[in-house]
């Protein structure tokens, strides 16, 4: 079981030391100061990830759901700590737990930093950070892509079926959806890079906010975010590749050959779009009412940037949404809970989860009032198996006794329980900035203990690994043979 999995992490490894180069490379073309600390760790990084490869070497015709499974937790949290090395090497962290979270933060596309002032850090380290958004974000699609329908995680199973036209194996079917989904995501980079420095950006701050978007991710290279930019032309770019990258890959890759029908995707794609364009409405109508901004449009600008900055839970802000009023910060907390579709880079619970809870509902009240029909479960047109609203049940049951658990944990080291709430909200649903001050858009991670910061690591890979597969790993009946 474990050669495999040595094997696929070696080869993760060895690419973050690749992308440990190109920042090595960027800092000495700049003629930078912190090359030779990236360089160090990228031989680090290389040596560790070539030597896993080498020796483990085999041929892959399947995968089992155990090393599915440890595959998913090894790989991630290996490449965390790795990605913390460049970080400790350039001094730029106080300690390891600083550094380890941030690592996390980037890599899982949860975009909140223990860094107060990050413009004052050295623009490889920016950089680096932002290419651990981009590397995150196509790791993540590929694995809600290919192994959350493989692994049954949450109702996935019912994707497994779109993706089947190729082989029934699992390896023939994990190249053909990777490639296109690289294609994709390529694709929407260099889109969004594009139009940012047309719009007015340097190519250094269109690079970085462009793997951050397009990772759902949200990490900037400056200190107010996106609000620095004060640039309507800039925030509706990033609103349309928030969007853009919160619907599934694979509904791209259908759009490519002409496969566009009604299908489950295109269902939630249209759910989510009327999600937000609802929200959005409710929330400019709030912020015009209460008197927050003197004109609709400006409402309107201000809510459709961060509703959907954090309803695909990248993060990002133009505003400071907390001084809007208390109505305003429960419906954004209530807001980070929604995600984006299953297939897309963003976290949190996902809009296909919601659909088939809200099904469910009905079809319980119908059953309430005439327990003697007999009413199929149905997103529109489309039958729910019971499995599939079981898988939905488990994981948002797990979801939320893993936030109150972490919640009484955050607790424990002597956080407030507004404050412990807030953490754990903006880390497992990897949206990053939260509904407390401190931690809010215009607050950061840093003034918590390391205790703290490695429990909140923890949250962000819970949250991006959808909870189950990284706690299954340390149940007894995982390795029992």
């Amino acid at each position: 079981m474990w050669q495999l999995v040595l094997m696929i992490n070696g080869y993760f490894i060895s690419v973050l030391g690749c992308a440990m180069l190109i920042t090595a490379g960027y800092d000495m073309y700049t003629f930078g100061v912190t090359w030779s600390q990236f360089l160090n760790a990228a031989i680090f990084t290389l040596f560790i990830g070539v030597s896993l490869f080498l020796s483990n070497r085999t041929n892959i015709n399947t995968i089992s759901m155990r090393q599915g499974y440890l595959l998913t937790a090894t790989s991630w949290l290996s490449l965390s700590l790795l990605a913390a090395v460049p970080f400790m090497l350039c001094g730029v962290t106080k300690g390891f737990a600083d550094a380890f979270f941030e690592a996390v933060s980037g890599l899982s596309g949860t975009g909140a930093t223990v860094f107060a002032d990050v413009e004052s850090l050295p623009k490889p380290i920016l950089l680096w950070r932002s290419i651990l958004n981009m590397t995150g974000g196509i790791g993540v699609v590929i694995f809600a892509a290919a192994l959350l329908p493989f692994l049954g995680i949450g109702g996935m199973q019912i994707f497994q079926r779109e993706n089947s036209d190729v082989n029934d194996k699992f390896m023939p079917k994990f190249h053909y959806i990777a490639k296109r989904i690289i294609i994709v995501y390529a694709t929407f980079l260099v889109g969004c890079i594009l139009c940012l420095y047309m719009a007015g950006m340097s190519w250094f701050e269109a690079v970085n906010h462009g793997f951050s978007t397009v990772a759902t991710a949200g990490f900037s290279t400056k200190n107010d975010s996106i609000a620095a930019f004060d640039s309507l032309k800039i925030e509706i770019i990033i609103i349309f590749f928030m969007l853009l990258s919160s619907l599934p890959m694979t509904f791209f890759v259908m759009l490519l050959q002409n496969k566009v029908r009604q299908s489950i995707r295109t269902i939630q794609v249209e759910a989510f779009l009327k999600t937000y364009a609802l929200i959005v409405l409710i929330m400019t109508l709030w912020a015009r009412i209460s008197g927050v901004y003197d004109s609709f449009f400006k409402a309107l600008r201000y809510a459709a940037f961060n509703v959907a900055a954090i309803i695909t839970t990248t993060g990002f802000s133009s505003a400071d949404y907390l001084s809007w009023g208390t109505f305003a910060v429960a419906a954004f907390a209530l807001i980070s809970l929604i995600g984006g579709c299953p297939g897309s880079t963003t976290g949190s619970i996902k809009i296909f989860r919601w659909q088939v809870i809200t099904a469910f509902l009905k079809q319980s009240f119908v059953s309430a009032v005439e327990p003697k029909r007999v009413t199929p479960l149905k997103i529109k047109q489309f039958l729910i198996e019971n499995s599939v609203v079981g898988s939905v049940l488990i994981f948002i049951t797990l979801f939320f006794i893993t936030a109150a658990v972490l919640i009484l944990l955050l607790s424990l080291c002597g956080v407030d329980v507004f404050t412990a709430y807030a953490a754990v909200l903006g880390c497992i649903t990897n949206v990053g900035p939260s509904v407390a001050q401190s931690i809010g858009p215009k607050g950061n991670y840093g003034f918590f203990s390391p205790q703290v910061k490695y429990i909140l690591a923890v949250a962000m890979l819970l949250g991006r690994l959808e909870i189950l597969t990284l706690l299954v790993v340390f149940t007894r009946i995982f390795w029992r043979k």
